[in-house]
């Protein structure tokens, strides 16, 4: 009988460690989690700059739309005249007003200045 007792305990033995062995420990865990938060900090910083530079490139191509849109309708037959915003819509000469952008016509020229504030109270970023 000592021998199946022995055999028992053998086996227990073997269990406890192959469990023990097939975990984490708290620190390792611990490591992991504070490596996945550096990491996200970084995407966060590095994806908020793509985006402001992304935003500066939509109004630069907003503002050449509006003095492309002002050239054709000055070109075509207006008598030689520039238009303001609602010219170019419904002159077809834009698909819709600019949300950031106004079209001052003084006589011969004209000027495109950003709008002061935007609906809705937010701030227009293209006046920076």
């Amino acid at each position: 009988m000592s021998t199946y007792l022995q055999d028992m305990l053998r086996r227990r033995m073997r269990a406890l460690n192959g469990t023990a062995e097939a975990g984490f420990t708290l620190i390792e865990l611990l490591v992991v989690i504070v490596i996945l938060g550096v990491l996200s900090a970084i995407v966060v910083f590095s994806v908020r700059g793509i985006n402001d530079k992304g935003q500066g490139s939509a109004c630069k191509t907003d503002k050449s739309t509006i003095q492309t849109a002002e050239e054709a309708y000055f070109a075509s037959d207006n008598r030689g005249v520039y238009g303001s915003m609602d010219d170019l819509v419904t002159g077809g000469f834009l698909s819709s007003a600019s949300a950031w952008y106004d079209v001052k016509v003084n006589g011969a020229t004209y000027d495109i200045t950003p709008k002061t504030a935007l609906p809705g109270g937010q701030a227009n970023p293209c006046t920076a």
